[in-house]
């Protein structure tokens, strides 16, 4: 069970990460968070996004009505 979930499937680039990384530094260190997404340009950026800034893919998985479902592990970089 994440920590925390945020649903991007009705924004659009570049909203879908910003919204995301909104919801990731009010998390602590190591929690888990999932984010519900929709489209094939979210689901290739949002991920991507998030492992450039220091965030830890889990798991990506579709869940049958064209929506995924991906979830972080929350890691803040210091300095």
């Amino acid at each position: 069970m994440p920590d925390a979930s945020i649903d991007i499937t009705r924004e659009a680039c570049p909203m879908t990460y910003v919204r995301v990384k909104l919801a990731a530094e009010a998390l602590l260190e190591g929690a888990t968070l999932e984010v519900l997404l929709r489209g094939a340009e979210p689901q290739r950026n949002v991920p991507l996004s998030a492992q450039a800034d220091g965030h830890e893919v889990l798991c990506l998985r579709a869940l049958g009505d064209g929506r995924c479902s991906l979830t972080l592990r929350i890691h803040h970089r210091v300095g």
